[in-house]
């Protein structure tokens, strides 16, 4: 199972760039597996939230071998073809290092901020990611749909390869699930045990039969959040930690093996802490999570 980390604290500092970027180099120095970035576009209290594309743009460019994916980019926000451009840019300057990953996005305040209907946002989503795909595919795409009509359209920038960057469908309900196998190299979700696991897997075995895909081709991961021992939230907790509250490194450890054996191939960590303890938790996370997990995998 590869272990990945959530490049956001709770809020990054105004003028933080160079803290964020050394805290990617960071990550990426320690052997972790992939840095992920969240989509917001309304502001809260605190300091900077970054758009993922912009940071994960930056990221590619000071690092070298970890892989970088959004977790997870509202697609109905933006017209497909601006986002199959984006992301066919970002393919290429990783190197071939970035996975899309892409949901429905959630939030009424900013589709009313957009002039979107919230209430579209799933067929806004299916009919993108359709677009995506045809616009990857390196054909001058014709598309007549709901939201999007294209006339002989091709992407100024190309991907790295015919069928673009890995997509990665996120959302746990029904829908999210069915879009994951009708489009998506990968599922992406919030589950964090076991239990969990089993019950999103049954789920897409299901679907898998009603839309003729195979569900084993799909990617599974998810986003879990710890606050690794000794460090103090710099936010009230969303949920119950991965582990339970109070976790130690032993039961932390013992919780992702056991996810990785139901059957996930990435877990990424959200920890929210101050974004300058975020070294030091990067450090325990290397040291202490990561080291441990692969002294107990099998040897190829």
């Amino acid at each position: 199972m590869q272990l990945g980390v959530s490049l956001e604290p709770p809020r990054w500092p105004t003028g933080a760039g160079g803290l964020v970027l050394q805290t990617a180099l960071r990550a990426e120095q320690l052997g972790l597996d992939y840095l992920l970035a969240s989509d917001h576009l309304l502001h809260s209290e605190g300091g900077a939230v970054l758009d993922p594309l912009t940071l994960l743009s930056a990221v590619a460019g000071a690092t070298s071998r970890i892989r970088l994916a959004t977790s997870i980019l509202a697609l109905p926000y933006r017209h497909p073809l601006t986002v199959a451009q984006q992301a066919a840019g970002l393919d290429v300057l990783s190197g071939g290092r970035f996975a899309l990953g892409v949901g429905t996005g959630w939030d009424p305040a900013e589709f009313a901020a957009l002039g979107l209907d919230v209430r579209q946002r799933g067929a806004r989503t299916d009919e993108a990611l359709a677009v995506l795909r045809a616009l990857w595919n390196g054909a001058p795409v014709d598309f007549e749909g709901r939201f999007t009509t294209l006339a002989k359209a091709v992407p100024a920038t190309a991907p790295r390869a015919k069928g673009g960057p890995d997509i990665w469908v996120g959302g746990q309900s029904d829908a999210a699930l069915r879009r994951a196998l009708r489009f998506g190299d990968g599922w992406h979700g919030g589950v964090s045990t076991p239990e969990q696991v089993h019950e999103v897997r049954g789920r897409l075995d299901a679907f898998g039969e009603q839309v003729d895909r195979d569900p084993s081709d799909l990617m599974l991961s998810s986003v879990c959040f710890v606050v690794p021992p000794g460090f103090e939230p710099a936010v009230p907790l969303p949920g119950e930690p991965l582990g339970g509250p109070g976790a130690s490194t032993a039961q932390l450890v013992d919780a992702l093996g056991r996810l990785g054996s139901a059957g996930l191939s990435l877990v990424s960590l959200w920890m929210p802490l101050d974004a300058l303890q975020l070294h030091d938790a990067l450090d325990w996370v290397a040291t202490e999570l990561l080291g441990q997990l692969r002294a107990v995998e099998p040897a190829e």
